[in-house]
């Protein structure tokens, strides 16, 4: 294990990560799916109240960095007019299982269970992205999600007490990210496929 003031050093990467992310939204070379960042704030602010009642300490913090990003990434895409990726019916399955999953949250008067809920939310909201990632590699930003799944690394290790509130968030968070990362970088999508590996970013949806 680590200091846990490491968890601040993760925040800061969450910081730089968010920038180029955001950076690349307002040129257009970047094209976040509302979907996915919409849900991804709402969860992962939800999430931090849940973590913040189940005393899981600076940890939480991570998780609020989680939430916040996400919501600037949303107000970000509204300033590029085509920066805008269609919505499909496969995004509103998701979307709704996701509320779904916050909908729980009202009902279940347990934080380990509540946290739960927002974790399997939370994943369902990324495969919106997760599916464009495979599709479109070139319309992403893998900066971003390779810093998530190191900031997210970094807070485990801080972390004195492995339990399920402090664990569970940031270790899917951690897989996530990394597998989006990956796919973006690598083109796996396009590659499996037999397509041409495009270098240059998405400017429209």
């Amino acid at each position: 294990m680590i200091d846990p003031r490491f968890v601040y050093l993760a925040a800061l990467l969450s910081v730089v990560g968010a920038y180029g992310y955001i950076r690349d939204t307002l040129r257009g070379d970047t094209i976040p799916h509302r979907v996915t960042w919409m849900l991804w704030g709402l969860e992962g602010i939800l999430a931090f109240v849940v973590e913040r009642e189940q005393h899981v300490g600076p940890a939480a913090i991570m998780t609020l960095m989680l939430g916040l990003v996400p919501c600037v990434v949303v107000l970000a895409s509204f300033h590029n007019p085509q920066g805008v990726w269609a919505i499909n019916s496969f995004d509103i399955v998701c979307g709704s299982i996701s509320l779904a999953g916050l909908v729980a949250w009202v009902f279940i008067d347990q934080p380990t269970l509540a946290l739960i809920a927002f974790v399997v939310a939370d994943q369902v909201a990324a495969l919106p992205t997760i599916r464009k990632a495979w599709l479109v590699p070139t319309s992403e930003s893998a900066r971003v999600f390779l810093l998530g799944s190191l900031n997210c690394a970094i807070t485990l290790l801080t972390l004195t007490e492995f339990t399920t509130a402090g664990v569970l968030f940031p270790g899917c968070i951690l897989v996530t990210d990394l597998l989006l990362g990956v796919l973006i970088v690598s083109q796996a999508g396009p590659r499996f496929r037999g397509e041409p590996v495009n270098v240059e970013p998405v400017k429209s949806a």
